[in-house]
């Protein structure tokens, strides 16, 4: 499924995620901590030297400063509680909302600082990100220092500045425990009467879809174009489409399954809201077409993939759809 139709990913090192994972050295922007990965047990590093060393400052759950002398040099990961908090211990299994903050041991420079949100003792994170962490009560802030061995190899991490042989300070305040939110109820579609696109079937081929010359709607509107027969979708459910996107304000096509040759499987809940909201109730073997506001798709601003303030419509083949299992 192209990445266009996703929603976008919870809370995570954005742009930085690869940094904490296991076996990654640079800044994939699409991989993320995945917060339900098997947990193991914690992992913790014993205080030191090096790490009892940095002086931080700053407000707890903001991006803090650190001093220390450099080139900051440790032999094994060393880990110091510098706040130490008095709400419930961390344990594996939970999810913490956190802030991580980096600096280059031999320069003192500071790498990143963002907000994420991290499986405890998830084993799939850096062993020297498990130890900033681990088990730590919420309120807690840690230095960690963590050598080239527990953290990039020999070969460092160019993307964020770290060299071969440099060591990593990392000032991680573990803030509280991540709470799923709740997901809005997906919205009713009403019925799409005027203005609605022409649309000419071509066999298996993506049909052709004229976007008419006319305001787009500002309300989220369907048109069943051929009834199915087949199982109702209900909210949740693992869904296979085939699909076609296409920008009412552009007149571009931005997205087809038909042309990458294969369906589409998702759940409702996993993509933007308007498209979600027109497959729901609808039956296995339907065909319709959406026309999705902003509001209800990327949003009202300018967004990276570009759609965002636009209006979209989508036609839409129901092929499939199970409860997620």
């Amino acid at each position: 499924m192209n990445r266009a139709l996703r929603l976008a990913a919870p809370v995570a090192l954005a742009a930085s995620a690869a940094l904490l994972l296991a076996g990654c050295t640079g800044g994939d922007p699409e991989s993320t901590p995945s917060p339900t990965a098997a947990a193991g047990e914690c992992t913790t590093a014993p205080s030191g030297a090096a790490s009892e060393s940095v002086k931080v400052d700053g407000d707890f759950g903001q991006t803090p400063t650190a001093d220390f002398t450099v080139p900051l040099e440790a032999d094994e990961l060393q880990t110091t509680v510098v706040i130490e908090g008095d709400g419930d211990a961390t344990k594996p299994g939970d999810t913490a909302n956190v802030v991580i903050t980096m600096f280059n041991g031999t320069s003192g420079e500071q790498l990143v600082s963002q907000p994420a949100t991290l499986g405890i003792a998830d084993e799939t994170l850096l062993e020297s990100f498990r130890a900033a962490i681990d088990c730590q009560p919420y309120g807690t802030r840690t230095v960690t220092v963590a050598p080239p061995a527990s953290l990039y190899g020999e070969t460092g991490n160019e993307s964020i500045g770290v060299a071969a042989g440099d060591s990593v300070v990392i000032v991680a305040d573990v803030v509280d425990e991540y709470v799923e939110p709740e997901a809005e109820p997906l919205p009713t579609p009403s019925e799409w009467t005027e203005n609605v696109p022409e649309v000419t079937q071509n066999g298996d081929a993506a049909p052709t879809i004229t976007i008419p010359d006319a305001a787009p709607s500002t309300e989220l509107q369907l048109k069943v174009l051929e009834q199915g027969d087949g199982a109702t979708v209900a909210d949740g459910d693992s869904v296979t489409v085939n699909y076609v996107g296409i920008n009412w304000d552009t007149k571009e096509t931005f997205d087809s399954s038909f042309d990458r040759g294969e369906p589409a499987t998702f759940t409702t809940s996993g993509v933007i809201p308007g498209f979600g909201a027109a497959l729901v109730g609808q039956q296995v073997g339907t065909k319709l077409i959406v026309t999705i506001p902003p509001e209800l798709g990327y949003g009202t601003e300018e967004s990276s993939n570009g759609l965002g303030g636009h209006t979209l419509v989508f036609y839409v083949e129901i092929l499939d759809s199970a409860a997620a299992g």
